[in-house]
């Protein structure tokens, strides 16, 4: 349980997921944890043991958030393009094993656990990591 405080939201990350594919495990790697005070900004990073799919320009990232007994809402898909009807404030930046997603003046409602999800082509086989 996670008490919050006008001046400081803690943002919970899951920081590591793994999937096994034929060709290895493909790992994706969040920031641990972080804490930003309202009306802050908060980053938070995503890295792949793999480039990430892409079409173009377009890196198959996608971003989620999971506030407590919700189920996970997509925020960033193509790793910079926001969802209709989530607020300018969420940003996504990064191409192939790199990606970050940045909250600007963070509000208490912001409070929630972040998910990067990744999309590969490896072997003639789609890999969702998980």
């Amino acid at each position: 349980l996670v008490s919050f405080t006008q001046m400081d939201v803690c943002l919970k990350l899951v920081w590591s997921l793994c999937f096994s594919g034929s060709s290895g495990d493909i790992i994706l790697t969040q920031t641990p944890k972080a804490h930003s005070d309202l009306g802050a900004s908060a980053t938070i990073t995503c890295t792949t043991s793999r480039n990430v799919d892409a079409w173009g320009s377009k890196h198959y990232l996608s971003w989620y958030q999971q506030r407590d007994g919700e189920t996970p809402k997509l925020l960033i898909y193509y790793a910079t393009t926001r969802q209709s009807g989530i607020s300018s404030r969420f940003s996504g930046s990064g191409s192939n094993s790199h990606f970050t997603l940045t909250i600007s003046d963070v509000q208490a409602e912001d409070a929630a656990v972040y998910y990067c999800q990744s999309y590969h082509y490896i072997n003639s086989h789609y890999f969702f990591p998980p």
